[in-house]
């Protein structure tokens, strides 16, 4: 075993540039994808390629138990979107977690999303007991209760927000509409290199066995982060429908930044469209 070798499940527009990070800090990394065309993109990033497809009734590996040969597992790849998604993707981690009863995996980093929390119009934290509502968000819910109840391995769970940075900003399309709901209620959102960050962090402070919320600081309302969008973007703004019924949450991050003393390099989702400098 290996505690300086990472094993990432997923590397795509987060996973790609996390083993990259991680490569760069001195760690052995392996990959997997489920395109062989991205193999190459894998090997330039200093990241040991493999072949993985996952789904609700195979695991088809090459070298499956040399890509688990590892310390620790980064799971990040999302639910798809599909109608049977809530049978779907447990059925997938059930088939994961029997190839990791067979490897010598003893902590495991799952990637997942603020989805598991229905809309409770105030901030909500990880002790939430209110179910999800988003067939994705049960899906979620039931891998993350099905990994923490594993005896062979530890896991600990990431709750991201919608990830923005660099070319993704989540919602973009909504400014291409000619009316937007909700234009007043505040948004989750959190940049890549924050969850980089907090992920690096988690594993150097060995931070196992826990469940963190993570998104930006700010959250500012749709109208204004969607507005700033559009403009950059060269598109017309959309009209903002305000004063209805208003259904929103607020991610509390408070939990992540205390146990890690850590700062959001991008803590105001607005700085990061304008390109200014935050404070």
């Amino acid at each position: 075993m290996n505690s300086n070798t990472i094993s990432i499940l997923g590397c795509g527009w987060l996973g790609l540039p996390l083993g990259e990070h991680f490569y760069k800090k001195g760690y052995l990394v392996k990959g997997s994808t489920r395109i062989e065309e991205d193999l190459d993109a894998l090997k330039q990033k200093g990241i040991l390629p493999f072949q993985l497809e996952l789904t609700d009734t195979t695991l088809v590996a090459d070298q499956l138990h040399e890509f688990l040969n590892s310390d620790i597992l980064i799971i990040s790849f999302p639910p798809e979107r599909r109608k049977d998604i809530e049978t779907y993707h447990p059925a997938q981690f059930n088939l994961l977690v029997s190839a990791l009863k067979n490897s010598i995996v003893k902590k495991v980093l799952f990637v997942s999303s603020t989805s598991v929390y229905p809309d409770l119009n105030r901030e909500v934290f990880e002790n939430e007991t209110a179910p999800p509502v988003k067939a994705s968000g049960k899906a979620l819910k039931l891998v993350e209760e099905l990994l923490t109840l594993q005896t062979n391995f530890t896991t600990t769970v990431i709750r991201f927000s919608g990830l923005i940075g660099y070319d993704r900003v989540p919602g973009l399309s909504l400014a291409e509409k000619a009316t937007v709901e909700n234009g007043d209620v505040p948004i989750n959102v959190i940049h890549q290199d924050d969850c980089i960050g907090l992920i690096s962090q988690i594993i150097q402070q060995n931070k196992w066995g826990e469940v963190f919320n993570a998104s930006a600081d700010c959250h500012p309302t749709r109208k204004e982060f969607y507005s700033l969008a559009a403009d950059k973007a060269g598109l017309k703004l959309p009209d903002f429908n305000i004063g209805k019924e208003r259904n929103f949450k607020i991610i509390n991050s408070t939990k992540i930044k205390k146990q890690l003393d850590y700062e959001f390099k991008y803590p105001n989702p607005l700085a990061v469209l304008t390109d200014c400098p935050l404070t």
